[in-house]
C-alpha cells in the first residue's frame, strides 16, 4: 500500500490553518517531493509528473502564507 498525501491546498485552506498545522504540512509535502524526486533519480521516469510541479507549488503557497502572518 502506497502512501499518498494530497498535496492540491487552495489558498482558502491554507489562511485557515494554524500556524503549528501549516508547518506540519510544509514538512510533509517536502518528504514527498524528496521521494518522487528520488523515484526519478533511481527509475528516470515518474507515474505522475504534474504532481512534482502541484506539490512545489502548494509549499510555495504554504510559505507564502507564513511569511505575511509573520509580517502582521
Amino acid at each position: 500500500m502506497k502512501l499518498v498525501i494530497m498535496a492540491v491546498l487552495k489558498k482558502k485552506q491554507i489562511r485557515e490553518m494554524e500556524a503549528n498545522e501549516r508547518d506540519r504540512k510544509i514538512g510533509e509535502l517536502r518528504l514527498e517531493l524528496m521521494k518522487e524526486k528520488g523515484h526519478i533519480a533511481v527509475s528516470g521516469a515518474v507515474a505522475n509528473p504534474g504532481k512534482i510541479r502541484e506539490t512545489r507549488k502548494t509549499i510555495a503557497r504554504l510559505l507564502t502564507q507564513k511569511n505575511m502572518k509573520k509580517k502582521i
